[in-house]
């Protein structure tokens, strides 16, 4: 009900009534306009910072979903990883020891991209810590299935020539010894017989006469074949997959450099020759560039008890020759 207003009239002695003029009204009804837009506004104003616009809404639903869609693909990308650490050790101590490949050194397997600006696109997005990493773990991933996708392709070809890796491994006695009886010397530290002094002998020592055949104890190339210094008459072998024979102090040489040989030919014979005090067949294998015991490469020749006696009497130092 709409308010009347009154005002007394003295010389009447009566109220008589008020009636508001044009300009009044309009002001009326503006300010209550205005008031009423004013609630109005502050009242969607406060709804929309408690509940938030439609589309507001739907843009926090979308987020929380991408966000535990990140979460599940970072999770799965830790079981990938896990499950790549296991393929890269098995690698490494299985398929590689038995194809007698080197280990991939760690450093390759664990490089990571050195563009440090590679994620840059994606800092200042939201959750950008998440998206990061997750990404960056993508990557490392990727880059983890490749190289082991190289190495198994290399495990593959040793596969393919492993009857002639096994064709090509020194694997039989240089010298025909079946009672072991010309073992002379073993590898490691000797008493030099002719410097009287303890040094490194890098190979085995077959005591023989003169003009026995000395066998070559894989299949291999002729690398060296002459006069080695110390070494005397001296034929080095190739035998490829990182394997090398040397054969010493010999008196006659039956094969020429870049000659093809077949284990168990005959490529020279026992002498004297070089840094020598009797004659004998100084006798090394080298793998991958490095000095190793010999013994460990007589298994076609050996049987179990047999290595067992070589072990003991190389290791019981015999006669030194060289």
């Amino acid at each position: 009900m709409r308010k009347v207003y009154y005002i007394y009239n003295p010389r009447t002695r009566t109220y008589d009534r008020i009636y508001p003029t044009v300009r009044q009204r309009v002001l009326s009804y503006l300010r209550r306009l205005f008031v009423g837009m004013g609630l109005g506004a502050g009242s969607f104003i406060a709804l929309l910072l408690v509940f938030g616009s439609p589309s507001e809404k739907n843009l926090r639903i979308e987020n929380a979903r991408l966000v535990s869609q990140y979460n599940i693909l970072s999770s799965r990308l830790d079981e990938a990883e896990e499950v790549m650490s296991r393929l890269q050790q098995r690698d490494d101590n299985l398929y590689r020891v038995i194809m007698q490949a080197d280990p991939l050194p760690e450093e390759l397997r664990t490089a990571t991209y050195h563009n440090t600006n590679r994620y840059q696109d994606l800092v200042g997005m939201a959750n950008s810590e998440l998206v990061i990493n997750t990404t960056r773990k993508m990557d490392l991933l990727a880059r983890q299935i490749y190289i082991q996708s190289k190495s198994f392709d290399e495990v593959v070809a040793l596969c393919k020539q492993h009857d002639k890796m096994l064709t090509c491994i020194p694997a039989i006695q240089p010298v025909a010894n079946k009672n072991l009886k010309q073992t002379a010397s073993g590898y490691g530290m000797r008493i030099d017989p002719i410097y009287k002094t303890v040094k490194f002998h890098a190979g085995m020592d077959f005591s023989a006469n003169v003009g026995t055949p000395v066998y070559v104890t894989g299949n291999g190339k002729v690398k060296q074949a002459g006069w080695d210094g110390l070494y005397g008459n001296c034929i080095t072998v190739d035998h490829g997959f990182g394997y090398v024979t040397r054969y010493a102090h010999l008196s006659k040489i039956k094969v020429k450099v870049g000659q093809e040989v077949v284990r168990g030919e005959v490529i020279g014979e026992v002498g004297s020759t070089g840094k020598s005090t009797g004659p004998h067949l100084h006798y090394e294998v080298h793998v991958k560039g490095q000095v190793v015991n010999p013994v460990n490469y007589y298994f076609m020749d050996l049987s179990a008890d047999e290595y067992d006696r070589m072990i003991e009497i190389a290791s019981n130092h015999g006669k030194v020759y060289d």
